[in-house]
């Protein structure tokens, strides 16, 4: 999960002064979380909390975390929906489905429970088909790549499954493409940039250096590259700090409740 949020975080400065190159510092001091980091932490909060995975536990967290950092970047839509009383899914096909989901793909157990929570998650607001796949998609390849999987394995596992096109390359894609919320726009490319990429800050840096979304599909990719490759101390440390005192404990209770389950 820290991989998405190092994602975001090293995102969040070229979301709007887009960098077509891989050369760009990671950290500045202008660097902080957004929305991405928020929701993947809310999503996190509830299946430490909730044992039952309720969806009104899941709109619980992700309103409360939400609302605690107002200003993070959300989209039009989704403030609205965080303000709701009785807050309604409203077939958004947006990539905020994927964002959040990685701590999903951390939790399960079996690829069937990775499916059906990362749904879940996208269902309380992304309910479009694109929506729940975008989401499904990035949890599927977080669980197999945290299974063990080879780069290859997962390519044709979410290829014949989604139906995305993972057969291009960062810098074929990099020239012409412009900015995209749409989960059928930026997942692939996020896993194309995992798939690329060979040490994690390279797939950070390939990521962030297609433009377009930027932090989103830092996240995304941050996220499943985590599983992969270590993540330099010294990145870790920088992201860390920035994060707040309480999102910084609902990120070491998430971790502490992986721990056990891998012991179990």
């Amino acid at each position: 999960m820290l991989g998405a949020i190092i994602g975001d975080i090293v995102g969040s400065i070229y979301e709007f002064q887009n960098t077509k190159s891989t050369e760009f510092d990671l950290i500045t001091p202008w660097s902080n979380f957004t929305d991405d980091s928020v929701m993947t932490l809310a999503v996190a909060m509830w299946l430490v909390e909730d044992e039952a995975h309720t969806i009104h536990y899941l709109v619980y967290c992700m309103q409360e975390l939400g609302n605690r950092y107002p200003t993070a970047g959300y989209g039009g839509n989704f403030s609205t929906w965080l303000r709701e009383d009785e807050p309604q899914p409203y077939n958004s096909w947006g990539n905020g489905a994927g964002m959040r989901v990685s701590p999903v793909g951390l939790y399960a157990k079996t690829l069937d429970e990775a499916l059906a929570l990362a749904a879940l998650t996208a269902s309380v607001s992304h309910n479009h088909p694109e929506g729940v796949k975008g989401a499904q998609a990035i949890a599927t390849s977080v669980f197999l790549c945290k299974e063990g999987k080879s780069k290859q394995e997962i390519k044709e596992y979410v290829e014949k499954t989604f139906d995305y096109n993972l057969n291009r390359r960062i810098a074929d894609i990099r020239p012409t493409y412009d900015f995209d919320v749409s989960c059928q726009g930026s997942v692939p490319e996020a896993i194309i940039a995992f798939l690329e990429g060979n040490a994690f800050e390279e797939v950070i840096r390939l990521a962030i250096s297609l433009g377009g979304d930027s932090d989103t599909i830092g996240a995304m990719a941050g996220a499943i590259a985590a599983c992969c490759y270590e993540i330099p101390q010294s990145i870790s440390d920088k992201c860390n700090a920035i994060l707040t005192e309480d999102l910084r404990d609902i990120q070491n209770e998430f971790e502490k409740l992986i721990e056990t389950r891998n012991k179990g």
